[in-house]
């Protein structure tokens, strides 16, 4: 990345000499994502990060085709980044959208994709594996449910790249795939879109004619020289090994020994580096913040906005209303060691049960 702090700084849109050396990079990174991904160079997007790639996606796919249709499907697990973007087009733009229920795992079924196709769907988006659980949808039978009816199929991938194997992006059955840099060791702020030619999207930014006119704004050279990196080290063969990361995961899940500590989510469809659970008599807020004061990084699936706590919105669709809100996550990586698993397994009934005596 560094080249492109500082003597390569140029804009890849100007014509003077330094413009041109940056253009020549901004192909070439282009060229080496879609030889990983066997697919066009024309048909990788950069982006600034998985948001705006589903917008992308999403939205442009659905006002490209509105005129053939105005009924877009989801399902009720999907990142905040997906449902709020159909939520707005609901609510402003007149489409109509139909949200899958999921199965106690969290899992789509294809028959219920199957029976909700029409004649007017126009797009399916259904994410790839869950950010809150790690459940992993089974999106190449979904994707060829919706090739059979020849309807758009969009799988946000941000949460699956670097964790699962990959072969090619034909292999998830889709026409759009999201993916996000900072979830596989590559920069925050950074990000692709994979469009299936002859596919166009309408952008959803305007100002210049980049990316082949489909996204406005003055490439990320930095950016997308650490991302194009990440994705040649750390996807093909992930970076989140499943051989190293398993045994840990499966030692953390002994918290479920701890009296009403549940798993949330299942323990063999997942990806390889997060695990979930719901604990009682606690909160998520409360819980995170005393893991902190521990040294314990954890997450949760909860929004937190103005001190106010929202119930998870994945638990609940797997019906599990009365834990909703108080999930913990705890996401591995390559540096996650047995000690730090061991910590947790350590702190995590102490600093529970002092949380329960309050």
């Amino acid at each position: 990345m560094l080249p492109f702090l500082g003597d390569f700084f140029g804009n890849p849109s100007s014509i003077h000499h330094v413009g041109r050396k940056a253009r020549a990079f901004l192909d070439d990174c282009r060229d080496r994502v879609s030889r990983l991904w066997k697919c066009k160079p024309s048909e990788v997007v950069f982006t600034s990060g998985g948001t705006e790639s589903n917008n992308l996606a999403i939205c442009g796919s659905a006002r490209l085709l509105k005129a053939k249709g105005r009924h877009l499907i989801t399902s009720a697990v999907e990142h905040h980044a997906v449902l709020h973007t159909f939520e707005y087009l609901v609510n402003k733009e007149g489409f109509e959208l139909t949200t899958l229920p999921v199965d106690a795992d969290g899992l789509v079924d294809p028959q219920d994709l199957a029976d909700a196709i029409r004649d007017d769907t126009i797009l399916v988006s259904v994410m790839a594996a869950n950010n809150e659980t790690g459940a992993i949808q089974t999106v190449a039978e979904l994707g060829s449910i919706c090739q059979e009816q020849e309807v758009l199929f969009h799988t946000d991938a941000v949460q699956w790249f670097g964790k699962e194997p990959f072969n090619s992006i034909d292999q998830f059955n889709a026409n759009l795939v999201s993916i996000c840099g900072h979830k596989f060791h590559a920069p925050k702020g950074v990000g692709a879109l994979y469009i299936k030619s002859p596919l166009l999207p309408d952008p959803i930014s305007f100002g210049g004619g980049h990316e082949n006119e489909r996204r406005a704004g003055t490439e990320n050279m930095a950016g997308i020289a650490g991302l194009v990196d990440a994705i040649e080290r750390f996807t093909t063969t992930p970076v989140f090994e499943r051989p190293t990361l398993q045994p840990l995961i499966e030692r953390l899940a002994m918290l479920t020994d701890i009296d009403e500590v549940n798993l949330a989510g299942p323990l063999a469809k997942r990806l390889a580096n997060t695990i979930s659970f719901t604990v009682a008599g606690t909160d998520s807020m409360t819980l995170l913040a005393a893991l902190d004061l521990e040294g314990i990084c954890a997450s949760s699936g909860s929004a937190c906005s103005a001190g106010s706590l929202n119930p998870s919105h994945v638990l609940s669709a797997m019906g599990r209303n009365d834990d909703a809100n108080s999930l913990v996550r705890f996401s591995l990586g390559r540096e996650s060691s047995i000690e730090d698993i061991d910590h947790v397994l350590a702190q995590f009934p102490k600093v529970l049960g002092r949380i329960r005596s309050s």
